[in-house]
């Protein structure tokens, strides 16, 4: 994969200013190398629980009568965002466990209801330390990846079917090594991943979409993954998530590379009311694009920004 590799060494640089950013120079005075470190008495829990998300509904609604310039007489948007995460910590521990939705639906006079957004995420990683510090895991990575309602291709108004539930699902076994130099960065790398593509639907089965032969409902891959993630406030009132999952076949050309990167800022308006971005990059060399030529993969891109009600939670428990 060539078109998206420029994206990764963006990440990467991103990643490194970041660090330079929290770096701050500590003077250690000598006398402090020698005192003796007391145990907190109050520090029994061997773990820590914590969790909570983030739930987002964007609204956009538009209406016209007798409009010379024309356009629809009626139309409205709605999009959404719901994230939940339940981490557990302990001194040598860490399991992360997250699940992102995404939806949004659009209805015009002239286009009828469409969907624009349809997404599930669900994600745990469990990691065991190798230092001292707590940066380095021996790390075991289970994630999943699929859809809740039909997608379809229109060409005007009639609308062909080519996803659905578990129609594509992707799911992910991985094992490897899970780096977190900083609070709000990691970065796995796994020289050994299954991925199974499923293709459940009966109607899209036939076709061989999606890498699934035709006939077939799954098809199982071995290669290298790697998935880097980053979360963290990046201005006043502006939180930027984001993830970046890298996957090659070892027994189908190697050299193409399958990336998934998505991208999500948060700009808090007051306690309730927030603007949204979201942007979504993929590339698959096993999805084939209706109307490029030959059929070709190629670079898919999503883009959706609202405004509308927002509501974070959380809860830490021993």
């Amino acid at each position: 994969m060539n078109k998206p590799t420029f994206l990764f060494f963006f990440f990467i640089c991103f990643y490194v200013v970041s660090v330079a950013q929290d770096y701050i120079p500590v003077k250690i005075v000598p006398a402090e190398i020698f005192r003796t470190v007391k145990k907190d008495p109050n520090d029994t829990a061997v773990w820590t629980w914590k969790r909570g998300g983030l739930a987002n509904l964007n609204v956009a609604q538009g209406s016209l009568s007798n409009w010379a310039a024309g356009g629809d007489n009626f139309s409205i948007a709605a999009t959404s965002y719901v994230n939940y995460f339940l981490l557990n910590k302990g001194p040598k521990h860490k399991w992360d466990n997250s699940v992102d939705f995404n939806f949004g639906f659009i209805k015009t006079t002239s286009l009828g209801s469409r969907k624009n957004d349809d997404r599930l995420d669900v994600l745990s990683k469990y990691g065991y330390s190798l230092d001292s510090n707590n940066k380095i895991f021996l790390s075991a990575l289970f994630n999943f990846r699929t859809q809740f309602f039909d997608g379809l291709t229109y060409i005007g108004d009639s609308g062909t079917l080519n996803s659905t539930l578990l129609s594509p699902g992707y799911l992910f076994l991985a094992a490897g090594f899970d780096y977190k130099p900083v609070k709000n960065i990691s970065l796995f790398l796994s020289p050994l991943t299954e991925r199974m593509t499923i293709v459940a639907s009966n109607r899209l089965a036939p076709k061989g979409v999606y890498g699934v032969p035709a006939g077939s409902h799954t098809i199982n891959q071995v290669g290298a993954f790697a998935s880097i993630n980053f979360h963290s406030p990046v201005f006043k009132n502006v939180t930027y998530k984001a993830k970046m999952d890298l996957f090659t076949d070892y027994g189908n050309k190697p050299q193409n590379v399958d990336m998934y990167f998505t991208n999500f800022l948060n700009f808090k308006i007051n306690k309730f009311l927030s603007a949204t971005y979201n942007l979504d990059l993929i590339y698959d060399d096993d999805v084939k694009l209706f109307g490029k030529e030959n059929n070709s993969p190629g670079l898919q891109l999503k883009s959706l920004i609202g405004i509308g009600f927002s509501m974070p939670f959380s809860m830490v428990a021993n």
